[in-house]
């Protein structure tokens, strides 16, 4: 790799990615570099979308003009308004994302491209669908295809993008159908940002956003209205079950020769039955107590994962205790 590619997704990438980092850093090395450049891309424009001391209008052409990097945008505003390091530094470093993209053969920019065209597209979605920026504001979808279609644009597309960037570069992966195991990944990738959906809610609803689509999203500022819409949110907690077991039929479809591709695939959904678990069984309408998971937990899944990646039989077991949970 080059200095400037080193830059990019070492020290800038930790800064900026979180506990994400921890799965791109254990990615093969093949993919590594590309999968992580993606996801830098994706970050820096969705710190756009959400710098919200920025006009509206002025984020979305910004994002218009970043959806096809034909231009890099003039976006001194936006940086200067970043309170991380990371993302500032982030916004400052775009063009170098942009040159390193070039570096890479025509086939990873083109995917890489055809990824952030997906996820910029819902970014712009976000902005015009949801257009104030307080709980007085507050919009809801409007039915259960606008939030797949959503958890597609920004979670979805990266399952498929993953699939399409590990059989091109594992060998090991030669046996997989195209199509299966992008429509499984698509299925991984909306099962986590439902679980961030859902587990968001008390915050989204502070800024004027409401992904589920109920009719009276204002009562839900109230967390003694929770009943009210337990059914609703009962239905996309297992609709999330469902994506994240077809994201485990993925992870199980991954030889035990391409362990760092497995655990980077076991982490996340782990994770997100965790979550899943806490979901059920307290008000997820409180907007004091942010439901997450510990880094010590994080740890935790970690060490239990490398004990068992190779052993089918290991890890499905601790799969099913973790499943049990989360299914209530």
């Amino acid at each position: 790799m080059s200095t400037t590619q080193t830059e990019l997704i070492g020290p800038l990438l930790r800064d900026v990615s979180r506990s994400f980092y921890l799965t791109l850093r254990v990615l093969p090395p093949e993919i590594r570099p590309q999968v992580s450049l993606a996801y830098l891309l994706a970050r820096a424009t969705d710190t756009i979308a959400d710098t919200k001391a920025v006009p509206r209008a002025k984020r979305i052409f910004a994002l218009q003009q970043l959806q096809n990097l034909s231009h890099v945008p003039e976006l001194g505003a936006i940086a200067g308004q970043q309170t991380s390091d990371g993302e500032r530094q982030l916004l400052e470093r775009l063009e170098d994302c942009i040159v390193t993209l070039g570096q890479f053969d025509e086939a990873d920019s083109r995917r890489i491209q055809e990824l952030l065209k997906i996820i910029v597209s819902g970014q712009i979605f976000d902005l015009k669908r949801f257009p104030g920026e307080t709980e007085k504001e507050l919009v809801a979808l409007s039915n259960d295809e606008e939030l797949d279609r959503y958890t597609y644009m920004v979670a979805g597309c990266v399952g498929e993008f993953w699939t399409k960037m590990c059989m091109a570069h594992l060998p090991a992966l030669n046996d997989w159908k195209a199509e299966e195991m992008c429509a499984l990944g698509v299925r991984f990738g909306k099962g986590l940002q439902l679980v961030n959906v859902l587990r968001d809610i008390p915050k989204d609803l502070r800024i004027g956003r409401c992904y589920l689509p109920v009719g009276a999203p204002s009562a839900l500022l109230d967390p003694k209205n929770f009943e009210t819409i337990r059914p609703v949110y009962a239905h996309w907690l297992d609709t999330a079950l469902a994506h994240l077991d077809a994201g485990w039929q993925y992870t199980m479809r991954i030889p035990r020769s391409e362990l760092r591709l497995r655990l980077a695939c076991v982490w996340p959904i782990w994770i997100g039955l965790m979550t899943m678990a806490r979901l059920r069984t307290e008000n997820p309408l409180g907007p004091a107590h942010r439901i997450k998971i510990s880094r010590g937990e994080v740890y935790g899944v970690m060490a239990r994962s490398f004990m068992s990646s190779r052993s089918d039989a290991a890890l499905n077991h601790s799969h099913d205790v973790l499943r049990a949970a989360a299914a209530g």
